[in-house]
Formats: structure tokens, sequence, C-alpha cells
């Protein structure tokens, strides 16, 4: 019966991934095909890409280094579109059914790039007491829903004082 389950699991997952990839393809208005490729390729990379010219050597990107070159110049990506078609992708849950998440803030310095736009002051930790310093950058945020049997509640039991 476990088999049935898990079968069945593993067919809506594909689903949902089959949906996603026709949303995406059409979130691309121009170069669509060679962009979804290059999106192929990049995925299942055996590790960083470091050029894009290696890059069109994997066997996902069947299309030659030129039109790779002309996706990248000339393909175009509806924002928007693709936006909404994230937004409405199942959240995986842990396996009672609760929505975990994970959170990290980090930062981007670039204390040279005096002319970039919308760049704001970092809080960096220094090594000692009282050097901590604050360096021109950009700080970003990463949430990520976290799934499986694998996640643990570390809060599970613990109440703050007074809830009770």
């Amino acid at each position: 019966m476990d088999s049935l389950l898990e079968h069945a699991a593993d067919v809506e997952s594909l689903a949902v991934l089959s949906r996603f990839r026709v949303d995406f393809h059409a979130c691309l208005t121009a170069r669509a095909d060679e962009l979804s490729e290059l999106a192929d390729a990049v995925l299942c990379a055996d590790g960083p890409v470091r050029d894009l010219a290696g890059l069109s050597l994997a066997p996902e990107h069947r299309r030659g280094h030129g039109a790779l070159y002309d996706a990248v110049n000339h393909g175009r990506v509806d924002i928007g579109r693709l936006r909404r078609s994230l937004a409405g992708l199942p959240l995986p849950r842990a396996a009672d059914g609760r929505l975990v998440l994970a959170a990290d803030v980090s930062n981007w310095l670039r204390p040279g790039a005096a002319t970039s736009p919308e760049r704001l002051f970092c809080h960096v930790y220094g090594r000692g007491k009282g050097q901590a310093q604050m360096i021109p950058g950009w700080p970003y945020s990463v949430v990520a829903a976290l799934a499986g049997p694998h996640v643990v509640d570390r809060g599970a039991g613990r109440h703050p004082a007074g809830s009770r």
C-alpha cells in the first residue's frame, strides 16, 4: 500500500513540474525554445556554470553556441508572468502537513561601487569586540520552504513564559 501512495505522490510532483515547465516556457516572449534549453542546461549542470561556451556543450543544450548567445542577447522574459507562475506553485509541506520556512539574510558587499543604484549600508560583524562596521552593499533575503521527513521542529514543546 505504501508503494502506491509513494507512486501517487511522484505522479503528482511530476504533474506540478510539467505544468510549471509549460508556464515557464509561456513566460519567455522571445527566443523561448533556446532560453528553455538554456535553463535546462543550467539546472542539469554537474557544478557551477563558469562560462556560456561550456554550457553550450551540456547534453540538455541541443543547439549550437551561436543560438545560446542569441538567446542571451535577444531573449526576453515576461517577469510579471513568471512571478505569477512561481507564486502559484504549491508549497512543500513537512510530513505532518506543516509549512516550515528557513530564512537567510546576507549582504552583497560592494564598497568600491560608488555609483551603483539603491546601494545601502550593511551591518558586518568584525572579529573583535566592538569591531562591527557599516559597509556599502545590497542586503538580500532568501526564504525557502522545507519539506520531507527530515524537517524537525526545534521549538516543539517549548512555550514562552506565561503563555500557558
